[in-house]
Formats: structure tokens, sequence, C-alpha cells
């Protein structure tokens, strides 16, 4: 399942990664297809307005890549829980670790694309 760890400088956490946990393995074909979805925006948090962040709304999120979200849009919460009373904003939550595989297999769609057009073009100046 993973594990935390840390020390006095750092901390870092980890999802099962290890080939022999995982079945139904198939390549992401539709990676740029996916990226394009993606929204990212500058901001910055109602409780910290000085401090300017880039990031995503998670919602729009959810439909690219929904391991990546917690929750449901303005969801809010149906009955009093750990400090939180009924009809409460029950808060999204987006694990950006999650975006790096789309991420990857659109940059490398990418770069196919761009080796691709390189080559035509130095056989074109070839000729």
């Amino acid at each position: 399942v993973g594990k935390i760890e840390h020390d006095h400088t750092s901390c870092g956490i980890f999802s099962t990664s290890d080939y022999r946990a995982k079945e139904n393995v198939l390549s992401i074909s539709d990676g740029i297809t996916r990226l394009k979805t993606l929204k990212p925006y500058k901001f910055n948090f109602k409780a910290d307005p000085s401090t300017t962040l880039d990031g995503f709304f998670a919602h729009e999120v959810s439909s690219a890549v929904p391991e990546a979200v917690d929750g449901e849009k303005d969801e809010l919460y149906t009955e009093a829980y750990h400090g939180y009373k009924e009809g409460d904003e029950k808060i999204q939550t987006l694990d950006p670790a999650k975006l790096v595989p789309l991420l990857t297999a659109a940059l490398k769609d990418v770069l196919t694309k761009v080796e691709t057009l390189e080559a035509k073009v130095s056989a074109l100046e070839g000729s």
C-alpha cells in the first residue's frame, strides 16, 4: 500500500509501485488528449492571500485523472464529523503525484512527434 518516511528535513510519501503487485497493464495511449483537458492556474488560497501558487481545480482534474482526486465538486458534510458541522464545505483534495504518469506519457508522445518532424526536415534539407 505504501509508506510515509521522514527525517529532520523532509517527508516522503511512497505508493506501491512494484510490478509484481500489478496486473492488466496497458500503455497510456491518450496522454496528449487527456493532458489538453488540464487547466493550470495561478491563484492564492483565501486563508493566505499573500502567497501565489500554481495548481489545478480538483474537479477539473477528475475527468483526466480521476484517481488523483478525493471528494466531489461542491460536496457538503451531511452530518457532523471531526469538528465539521452538517452543511460545512467538504473540500476536495488532489494528489499531484498521480498526474506524473499522464504527463510522462504525453511528453513521450510529443518527443516522438518532434523527432519525426526533425527527421522529415533533415530529409528535405538534404535533398
